[in-house]
């Protein structure tokens, strides 16, 4: 479908994924016209005022057609070992095609020694895009509240070195809402917004918040930084994988903002844990599959997000 409308056109990456999708489904609700950029046309969502093409990040000439005639990119982060050059490309390619605004989902407390590897990709993806003198807008949501459940066993443990560190998760739902309302509404060039949930809880009180929401047995397990590595080596992963998985408790122990540090614009969104927890974990729900799911999903490449 073809689209053609004054109303100024936004293209969204990820929409076959679980953020990118929402955002897509929400702005078609608003009558919001959208280009939906899609490695896989066959797994793009069919929603009024959406025109469907086929990009991928890597590929810079795909992305600049994909590009052309449009203001706002919407742009969810990538994944995998490539995940910065994914960006740096599609980066780029928005700008040779005179993409006027970028709006980029980022991660909390992103920068350039921060503890989850990851967060340091999305500040070095952040530079590129200052330094692409468009207008901007960072998102910057904590972890994935509906991704929680995950994080435990099959034996309902968490295991990871956080000690008594919090993380206040926030669900895809809310990181959606503030994803559309900034990309409809104007107020938000050079913001960077914190995206949290209401409550930040160690991972010993989310395992208690689980136990209750799900009457199963759960518990955290602290690791040192050699048991949590050694933990996760057992499955072989690629070792930007294994330091992602490492880090990713690790970097609970420093939530906390450093009061040296100047405050910037934070969201806090509503939706509770057992909310979540209840969602995820729907009739059938085995984590493990569920993972192995997931780890199928990311060779095909599509975005977990």
């Amino acid at each position: 479908m073809h689209v053609t409308t004054s109303i100024p056109l936004i293209v969204v990456t990820g929409s076959t994924g679980q953020l990118g999708g929402r955002v897509a489904a929400r702005l078609a609700a608003l009558g919001q016209p959208q280009r939906l950029l899609v490695r896989d046309p066959a797994r793009a969502p069919q929603l009024p005022d959406a025109e469907v093409i086929q990009a991928a990040y890597e590929d810079g000439p795909s992305m600049r057609v994909a590009f052309s005639g449009v203001q706002t990119l919407f742009l969810v982060s990538g994944w995998g070992p490539t995940r910065l050059e994914q960006h740096y490309s599609a980066i780029d390619a928005a700008v040779a095609a005179g993409v006027e605004r970028i709006v980029y989902t980022s991660f909390l407390s992103a920068a350039p020694q921060a503890t989850f590897t990851h967060a340091r990709e999305h500040y070095l993806t952040e530079q590129h895009i200052r330094a692409s003198e468009r207008r901007y807008t960072f998102l910057r949501p904590s972890f994935y509240l509906d991704r929680a459940p995950r994080w435990f066993s099959e034996e309902g443990v968490i295991h990871g070195p956080a000690g008594n560190g919090t993380v206040s998760w926030v669900s895809r739902d809310d990181l959606a809402d503030v994803a559309v309302s900034v990309l409809t509404t104007g107020g938000h060039d050079g913001a960077s917004y914190d995206i949290t949930g209401s409550q930040a809880l160690t991972l010993a009180q989310a395992a208690e918040q689980f136990s209750r929401a799900t009457g199963l047995p759960a518990s955290y397990q602290p690791e040192t930084l050699e048991e949590a590595r050694a933990s996760r080596a057992k499955f072989n992963p690629p070792e930007w994988e294994l330091e992602a998985w490492v880090s990713c408790p690790l970097s609970a122990i420093l939530s906390r903002r450093s009061p040296a540090m100047p405050p910037r614009p934070s969201l806090t969104t509503f939706t509770g844990i057992r909310r979540a927890i209840s969602t995820s974990l729907r009739p059938g729900f085995d984590p493990v599959q569920d993972e192995v799911d997931q780890r199928i999903d990311q060779l095909l490449g599509v975005s977990p997000s």
